[in-house]
């Protein structure tokens, strides 16, 4: 091995253990289903009625 191959071979372990990490994420994320079912985008989130999470706790 030359010392000028040696920087490409580093990079391209990285990069290959990069995508080996976010393989596995997605699969463990996919096997593992939705967190939350039934939250969709603009649903609140919960807290009293009338009040928007950010105002927890701002009136004080």
């Amino acid at each position: 091995m030359t010392p000028d191959g040696r920087p490409f071979r580093v990079l391209a372990g990285f990069a290959l253990l990069l995508v080996v990490v976010f393989v596995a994420a997605f699969v463990a994320g996919r096997g593992a289903g939705p967190v939350s079912p039934g939250l969709t985008p603009g649903s609140g989130g919960g807290g009293k009625p009338g009040m928007s999470g950010h105002d927890m706790g701002a009136g004080r």
